[in-house]
């Protein structure tokens, strides 16, 4: 099933999910070993150019969920869950967007602050737009790292929120998103 049911996540929303999850850890690790790169190094420009690319990609990869995700309303949430789970959960999610979207348009700044554009593995561009804020590549890059790591612990809250569906209260949760609907048996 591609779509969404009252029950299910279809294909594509579990796909745009995993392949989400995937890029921001890929990005976060590669992140965080190519900024202790020195200028001698192989990787010192390679490391930067990927990071970058993989980066705009998944920008219209998230812009591509956040239109699926309208499109498709989410399953019903299971029926253990408390309003305060529901509530904490939609939050979560809403700030996970958010937050991706912000660490997004701050990596942006700080590739595009010398005014050059942000070459996508040499197939298309994105073309700096904004280069004349004071320190922009020094801020934004401040702005990156905190985001980035802000995103990483609510993803890491957020896994672990979904492990304990999964092991303490027995529901269907995780199981959802893995593209099963079996309850995990006892």
């Amino acid at each position: 099933m591609w779509r969404n049911t009252d029950q299910a996540y279809g294909i594509i929303a579990i796909a745009l999910h995993w392949l989400v999850a995937a890029a921001v850890l890929g990005l976060f690790g590669l992140g965080l070993w190519m900024v202790n790169l020195t200028y001698y190094d192989t990787w010192y420009r390679t490391a930067p150019s990927i990071h970058k690319s993989v980066g705009v990609l998944l920008f219209l990869v998230m812009a591509l969920r956040l239109l699926w995700r309208l499109m498709n309303p989410k399953p019903a949430p299971e029926p253990g869950l408390g309003r305060l789970e529901r509530l904490a959960s939609g939050w979560v999610h809403g700030l996970l967007y958010l937050l991706l979207f912000a660490v997004m348009a701050s990596g942006y700044l700080i590739s595009t602050a010398d005014g050059r554009p942000i070459e996508v593995f040499g197939l298309f561009a994105v073309p700096a737009t904004l280069t004349d804020i004071p320190n922009q590549a020094d801020l934004a890059g401040d702005i990156h790292l905190a985001l980035a790591i802000t995103v990483i612990v609510l993803a890491s809250i957020h896994a672990v929120a979904a492990l304990k569906h999964h092991f303490v209260d027995r529901d269907r949760t995780l199981l959802r998103m893995l593209g099963r609907s079996r309850p995990p048996s006892d």
